[in-house]
């Protein structure tokens, strides 16, 4: 559909510049004159030197280097004083107009910098009196520099409703379209240059570039004035810069569209680009006048540019590159008219790009419209696929960890069973075992304290082993070591011993019931040991952390012991037992005692 439009489009200017040229308008056409040359600060035309010149008339092919004013006397006969049309078409660059001596028109600026109405063309509604019956005499001054084509076009006196309607035709082909065009690349960059922000893609970004810097030198054709810039040659070097950059940005951007990367080219353009732009800046009345070999090198990668996409897009597949060819087609086959009027080699003052430019933009909108809706879809696509494997993976890692979690809470049971079991062997079973052992060894029957007491000992190790696997401690290992204290408290109280706990920076350290259970038959066999063997009266138990390691001590006031050989039994809990208790901790065991003044036992490990 679009590639018909486009084709549709073409076909109609194929028409029009076929069309016969129409019939010349009702009235009368002035293009004879009298022309005179004068200086800048001149008032009032000069009394001789006038010279008669063909309208529409560019006075450099009679004074080549003349910048100033040059007066422009045109005269007709009048049949009758009805209202009569007076169209302009052409003035260049600012004007001064008196009909019969009464000013009629005048720019705002006569002298540098020079008001810019050239591309506007002048209607004026004339009656009596301005107007007389008979010889009327029209006085044009026009200000100008040489290297910007000054004169002024043919002047058109006839009836008011038919000049009227030509000049609307004139205002809106070489003002409004342009004005227009200028719009459409503003809000076209705008829009590619937000969307480069978000996709970072570099063609977006040239595009914008292009557009940009394309309708700032279109600007050219609808200011009024040369503001900001102080001077005519400021105002045509920067103009001429934009023009270039445009052409450069416009190049780069047909290169990343076709996917191609050149770059010595690209080097060499953006060289050419920025040494217009530092021209402009630096040396702009060299620019401004000698602008011609910088518009036909900014020509020169316009067209060069556009040639190659058109060759690329011929040899590709997509419709889409097609299409954006056909527009720059069209646009090559205006630009050569306009060309042709800024070198002076057609008789005209109108340039017709303006009404294929906005064409050749949007389409390229369009197409780079076009291939960013269609990555959107490959997105929202991948996007979905992507939803539906994270869905199938999210499913299978569901089920895995389920397995998992199933498998490791067996795991856990069946380590809990086992530690269970190796603890009721090593303690309790082994305690049972070595009594049973030493009651068939014995001849006589021991005493039943005796034997009580060896059930207390199996008795205080099975509760060590349900503290530590039956029951959660969440207040860390200070948690785990409450039963103990609770239960040697009583103990000692009603031996009529006095006990002592310090527990310091231990809420954090969380034992596993393994190292919990190591711990507690370290410090119960200390304990036990002081309340039967010391005679103290006193018994402490510190716990502390310092830095990375835990240090547990039991000492007492009692009489103290002789050091003991490390194999030697204690009710099967000696100590033996305990150093390799304190070795599975990763820690060690130290045992200080002097006779008369007490026993330390202290175990450390790594918290």
């Amino acid at each position: 559909m679009a590639v018909r439009a486009l084709a549709g489009w073409l076909l109609v200017l194929l028409l029009a510049g076929c069309a016969p040229r129409a019939e010349p308008i009702a009235g009368l056409t002035l293009d004879l004159a009298e022309a005179a040359a004068s200086g800048w600060d001149a008032q009032s035309p000069p009394a001789e030197g006038w010279t008669p010149v063909r309208l529409p008339d560019d006075w450099t092919s009679r004074w080549p280097r003349h910048d100033g004013v040059v007066w422009y006397r045109l005269r007709w006969e009048q049949h009758g004083t009805a209202p009569t049309g007076l169209l302009v078409p052409y003035v260049c660059l600012a004007s001064e107009m008196r009909l019969n001596g009464q000013l009629i028109q005048r720019d705002p600026k006569l002298v540098e910098p020079l008001s810019r109405a050239w591309t506007q063309p002048r209607y004026f509604e004339l009656s009596s009196p301005l107007l007389r019956e008979g010889r009327n005499e029209l006085l044009v001054r026009v200000s100008g520099l040489a290297a910007y084509q000054p004169g002024m076009d043919v002047v058109r006196v006839g009836p008011p409703d038919v000049l009227q309607a030509q000049f609307q035709r004139d205002f809106l082909l070489r003002h409004d379209a342009q004005l227009f065009n200028r719009c459409v690349g503003l809000v076209l960059g705008g829009l590619f240059g937000m969307l480069w922000l978000l996709s970072r893609r570099a063609m977006h970004g040239w595009f914008a570039l292009s557009s940009l810097f394309s309708a700032v030198y279109g600007w050219n054709f609808v200011a009024t004035s040369p503001w900001p810039f102080a001077s005519t040659d400021a105002w045509a070097a920067m103009n001429i810069a934009m023009y270039v950059c445009g052409a450069t940005c416009l190049a780069m951007f047909l290169l990343r569209f076709s996917e191609r990367r050149w770059p010595r080219t690209e080097a060499l353009l953006l060289v050419l680009a920025g040494a217009s732009l530092l021209l402009a800046v630096v040396a702009p009345r060299y620019l401004g006048p000698q602008r011609a070999p910088w518009v036909l090198a900014g020509t020169l990668v316009y067209y060069g540019a556009m040639l190659l996409f058109m060759v690329h897009a011929l040899r590709s597949p997509f419709t889409d590159r097609r299409l954006l060819a056909a527009t720059f087609a069209i646009q090559m086959a205006v630009s050569l008219h306009d060309l042709a009027v800024f070198f002076g080699l057609v008789d005209s003052r109108t340039y017709l790009l303006s009404l294929t430019a906005p064409l050749t933009l949007l389409g390229t909108g369009f197409v780079l419209t076009y291939h960013y809706a269609q990555m959107l879809r490959r997105v929202e696509g991948f996007n979905a696929e992507l939803i539906r494997e994270v869905h199938g993976a999210t499913t299978q890692l569901t089920d895995t960890l389920s397995r998992e979690h199933a498998l490791a809470l067996q795991n856990t049971r069946i380590a809990e069973r086992l530690g269970l079991v190796r603890d009721l062997h090593d303690g309790f079973g082994g305690t049972l075992l070595g009594t049973i052992a030493q009651l068939e060894r014995e001849d006589a029957p021991r005493a039943p304290a005796q034997i009580a007491t060896l059930l207390r000992d199996m008795r205080d190790d099975l509760r060590l082993i349900i503290d530590t696997t039956a029951q959660p401690h969440e207040g860390g290992l200070p948690a785990l070591l409450a039963p103990l204290r609770h239960r040697w408290s009583q103990r000692l109280e009603a031996g009529g011993m006095e006990m002592h706990w310090e527990v310091e920076a231990l809420d954090a350290l969380q034992p596993s019931p393994g190292t919990g259970l190591d711990i507690l038959r370290l410090l119960q066999e200390a304990l036990t040991n002081a309340f039967r063997h010391s005679g103290a009266r006193r018994i402490g138990v510190r716990a502390i952390r310092t830095e990375d390691r835990i240090r547990v001590q039991v000492q007492d006031d009692g009489r103290g012991m002789a050091s003991a050989p490390a194999d030697a039994p204690r009710n099967g809990m000696g100590l033996d037992n305990m150093r390799a208790r304190a070795a599975r901790l990763g820690g060690e065991l130290r045992i200080e005692t002097r006779a008369g003044q007490g026993t330390l036992v202290e175990f450390s490990f790594a918290a």
